[in-house]
């Protein structure tokens, strides 16, 4: 019994040397890698501001009325092209006429009491010379004399008021007669209606403010699109610049502006501080309408014929072997965090784990990360590090970058060449990308990699 006792425990200390020993050789052994890659490949590259905004006419005006009263008359209706000087609207005359008339007749009252003080003038002024004279005689005295003077000059104040009163009522018989000609609503540009807002028998008061009874925009033939532009984008427009924009009218068109001014005046949003871009834009074939949002590129910088390689080559990772931390691989803040892997061509994948060969820096870190951002999306060179697919050899390649479209970004100097398999991404054979990743490796990164600066403001084409 001693003997199987001992000999059990001796196979239970074997099996368990055994199964340890097979764990730590499991969890040691990395299993086979599989390299997602694109090609470097030359092609246009454009970069862009992107921005939505809305179409109008460049001139659009409220005609209103300045008188109260009833729609008597409307001679104009939506859509409908007017002149300027045209009757198109009229308010009830009748309350009007009647004003103008009443202040006619006090003009002519008023016009008859400087007749009659004028008459009375004469006769003071003729009785004064009268008294005069007699006094000079010596058959009227002084007081009489004082009398028919003070009387005198009385008669001329009377005359002076009565023709003041004239005036006066000469000015309210003006007043009535321009109140009358409001009740006729005529338009003041030429153009078409885009908005009416009263019907016949509606009754207006303009008792505070001019009620609008017409929105009349010039030619809709030459509009206007209004957009607002980031404060961190602003400073690659000008005015001059081409833009293309699309409505959702028309999915497959594309229509043409120009930038005609960038307003100084700051509009903040959620301390967002944006810029209104004001395009020019023809619509010769009137196909555009205002109040369409339009969603707008504008182009700022292009290059012919580019070295190009997909930003997410600049945010790959290969496997590291310290505490799971990779050699080669940028330990900015910057590039911290996990995101959605971007997209790219599919290249080769290869079967072995291949070698790894870190060039440039010891360390293994970004050249010239103190750059980063500086320069990207703006043209400027900036020093960036991708690995390089050769035969079974991960090569780590240091290279000057230059302009971005958000998606590619220009590859200016090193060693790299057209058709170089750049690689993008690194996980396990046979395990699905999105559950696992290869050990000391973490998931692609997310966000603006290769030197994408300003967000989704910029896109490509």
């Amino acid at each position: 019994m001693k003997r199987a006792l001992v000999f059990v425990l001796v196979a239970v200390c074997v099996i368990a040397l055994g199964y340890g020993l097979y764990r730590v050789t499991a969890g040691a052994r990395v299993p086979p890698v599989e390299y997602r890659t694109a090609p470097a490949e030359r092609r246009r590259l454009v970069a862009q501001v992107t921005a939505s905004g809305t179409l109008s006419a460049r001139v659009t005006v409220q005609v209103g009325s300045q008188v109260s009263g009833r729609v008597q008359e409307l001679f104009v209706d939506w859509n409908s092209p007017v002149k300027k000087g045209q009757l198109i609207a009229r308010i009830d005359p009748q309350l009007f006429q009647a004003a103008v008339e009443q202040s006619n007749a006090a003009a002519l009252a008023a016009k008859a009491a400087v007749t009659r003080a004028d008459i009375q003038a004469f006769d003071a002024e003729r009785t004064y010379t009268r008294v005069k004279a007699l006094a000079a005689q010596g058959l009227a005295g002084q007081a009489e004399v004082d009398a028919a003077e003070t009387n005198a000059k009385v008669a001329r104040t009377q005359v002076d008021t009565a023709k003041a009163a004239l005036a006066q009522a000469a000015a309210s018989a003006n007043l009535a007669r321009v109140n009358l000609s409001y009740t006729k609503i005529v338009s003041p540009i030429d153009g078409v209606v885009i908005s009416r807002s009263v019907d016949v028998g509606q009754t207006v008061a303009a008792s505070l403010s001019a009620p609008v009874l017409f929105t009349i925009a010039e030619d809709l033939r030459k509009m206007q699109l209004d957009t607002n532009i980031a404060e961190g984008d602003v400073g690659r427009l000008a005015p001059g610049q081409r833009a293309a924009f699309t409505v959702d009218a028309y999915p497959g068109s594309k229509f043409d502006g120009e930038i005609a001014m960038i307003r100084y005046a700051p509009q903040t949003v959620q301390n967002v501080v944006t810029y209104d871009a004001v395009l020019a834009v023809e619509n010769p074939d009137l196909r555009l309408r205002p109040g369409m949002t339009a969603n707008i590129g504008i182009t700022y910088q292009e290059r012919e014929d580019a070295l190009t390689v997909p930003n997410a080559a600049f945010r790959f990772q290969p496997p590291g072997d310290d505490a799971g931390k990779p050699r080669g691989a940028s330990t900015s803040p910057d590039d911290a965090g996990g995101g959605p892997r971007d997209g790219g061509a599919d290249g080769g994948v290869e079967g072995e784990r291949p070698r790894r060969r870190d060039g440039g820096r010891p360390d293994g870190g970004w050249a010239g990360r103190g750059e980063r951002g500086a320069g990207e999306g703006r043209g400027r060179a900036s020093a960036r590090r991708l690995y390089v697919l050769r035969g079974a050899e991960l090569v780590a390649v240091e290279v000057r970058t230059g302009l971005t479209d958000g998606s590619a970004t220009e590859v200016l100097s090193g060693d790299l060449r057209e058709g170089d398999l750049v690689v993008l991404d690194a996980v396990a054979r046979g395990v699905k990308p999105a559950t696992t990743a290869m050990p000391g490796m973490g998931p692609a990164r997310g966000g603006g990699g290769g030197g994408g600066g300003g967000g989704g403001r910029r896109s490509g084409i």
